[in-house]
């Protein structure tokens, strides 16, 4: 309906107008607007899209721009990482040429010697200065970057601030990049560096000494790395002058100590050429009295078995009864005066042993034969045990007789009645070994050491009431040793004694074994 009316009003128009052809051009001018209408309203939209695109660029762009910022920033700090790297790689090798150097030595002079302006510049520090402490003054040992005019200044600063002293020896560190503002700025003004690391020398005695390293210029500031760097160095430092310190101690001990060792063995050497002295002059003596006193004692012995014989007459019972106890203490004198000569002799080398083919289990028995009648008294059980593999060995008889007379007979005198006494002999490795063990009353320590000297007798109660001259063990041991053999006791009180004795093994009976 709509386009027919359209068609109509159209057609009365084109019927109205007097001129067909300003119709045609009026269609036209029309249908030019329409098209230039429809581009307008197209290039509207082409704009639209080309705003969209140009910001869409514009934002790539923006994107583009930040990631090359990025780029840039993170290669600068790649870079400076790279840097920081190189610096610290280049450090570490200088400080560990710096540790391997100065643990070389156990000199501390030349510690410091060692710490020559090169090294300490490969750890890449302007300044360096290294100070020693003795409780109460500080000392240079190196110096690098600081006149002896700022030297002057720094050390007595550092010894009257009793707080950074005290902060030092308590292993405090400090530095300019972690240290409170007031103690940087004392530092920087007391050292004139504006970057500073301030580390203790620290050993197991305590704080001993400082390390200090700075730079003065902005472009090296001093970073977490270089202070632990400088840390690890003054440890270093201080093992190493703690070890020199140690071996100058030990060295000079062992000086004093050899000189004393020295004066010792002198001293002893002198004291044994003067017990050697005296020793002979005591077998000499005891020699020479021995034999005049054998003289009268024969004598004596003598005219006591004519009297006794009654040769000279008759003679009182009470007179012969005194007669025989001369000649029985004339006895006991002479055994005495044996035993002391036999000790003389074997001391001084001059006794004779008459070697031969010598059985110890014969040797042993012929000896529990003799002692029969004491062992009876007494109530004692004496049986020896003699191992079959002690093979025969060339031994004076009449002087093992005499060791095993001594060792047994001394057993029984301090066995109490009932007890028992046992005779071992065994090989063992490259020596015969012999034990004398009994049950009797013991012996203290403080008398074991004592019971082979000369004359010496334990104080107890038997040996109250048993005569004894002190020379049975004496002997044991000289003749013992002259057989290159050992002697020793051991006891525990009312346990029992053991005499202990060895004779070596000829080493062809070794070699057989």
């Amino acid at each position: 309906m709509k386009s027919k009316n359209f068609y109509y009003y159209f057609a009365e128009i084109f019927h109205s107008m007097p001129n067909p052809l300003f119709f045609y051009l009026c269609v036209f001018i029309f249908i030019l607007i329409g098209i230039l209408v429809f581009l307008i309203m197209n290039k509207d939209e082409n704009i639209k899209s080309l705003l969209s695109s140009l910001q869409k660029l514009k934002k790539s762009f923006d994107e583009l721009d930040a990631q090359a910022k990025l780029i840039v920033k993170t290669d600068l700090e790649l870079n400076k990482t790279q840097e920081e790297l190189d610096k610290r790689l280049h450090s570490l090798d200088a400080l560990q040429k710096t540790s391997s150097m100065i643990s070389t030595t156990l000199n501390e002079n030349e510690i410091f010697q060692k710490l020559d302006d090169y090294l300490l510049k490969a750890l890449g520090f302007e300044k360096s200065l290294i100070l020693t402490y003795d409780t109460q003054n500080l000392h240079c040992k190196v110096a690098m970057g600081f006149s002896e005019e700022s030297l002057h200044y720094i050390i007595p600063n550092i010894q009257k601030d009793a707080v950074l002293l005290s902060e030092l020896e308590k292993g405090e560190i400090f530095s300019s990049t972690n240290s409170p503002k007031q103690r940087k700025e004392n530092i920087s003004r007391m050292f004139n560096t504006e970057h500073f690391v301030l580390a203790p020398i620290l050993t197991q005695d305590g704080f001993i000494g400082a390390v200090f390293v700075g730079n003065q210029s902005n472009v090296l500031r001093i970073s977490e790395g270089d202070e632990e760097l400088v840390s690890i160095m003054a440890n270093q430092l201080g093992q190493s002058i703690e070890n020199a310190r140690l071996y100058e101690q030990a060295f000079c001990a062992k000086q004093d100590l050899e000189i004393i060792v020295q004066n010792r063995t002198k001293q002893a050497v002198e004291a044994s050429e003067e017990a050697k002295r005296i020793s002979k002059k005591k077998s000499e003596f005891i020699s020479a009295v021995s034999h005049e006193l054998r003289t009268p004692l024969t004598s004596i012995k003598g005219y006591a078995s004519i009297l006794a014989s009654g040769k000279l007459g008759d003679i009182p019972l009470a007179a012969i009864e005194r007669i025989q106890k001369i000649n029985t203490h004339s006895d006991n004198l002479v055994k005495l005066i044996n035993d002391l000569l036999d000790i003389s002799r074997i001391e001084s080398g001059r006794v004779e042993m008459n070697l031969g083919k010598c059985n110890l289990s014969e040797l042993v028995d012929n000896v529990v034969d003799i002692l029969t009648p004491q062992l009876k008294e007494k109530n004692i059980h004496c049986i020896p045990d003699i191992s079959e593999d002690v093979p025969e060995m060339m031994l004076d008889s009449t002087q093992m007789e005499r060791v095993f007379i001594n060792t047994i007979g001394n057993a029984i005198k301090f066995t109490p009645s009932g007890g028992s006494i046992t005779p071992k002999i065994y090989v063992d490795k490259d020596a015969v070994k012999i034990e004398i063990a009994d049950t009797g009353i013991g012996i203290s320590e403080e008398d074991l050491e004592k019971l082979f000297d000369e004359f010496y007798r334990v104080e107890n109660k038997i040996n109250q009431n048993v005569k004894g001259s002190g020379l049975g063990l004496a002997l044991v041991k000289q003749i013992v040793e002259a057989y290159k053999g050992k002697t020793w006791i051991t006891s525990k009180l009312n346990k029992g004694t053991t005499i202990h004795l060895t004779l070596p093994l000829p080493k062809k009976k070794i070699e057989a074994k």
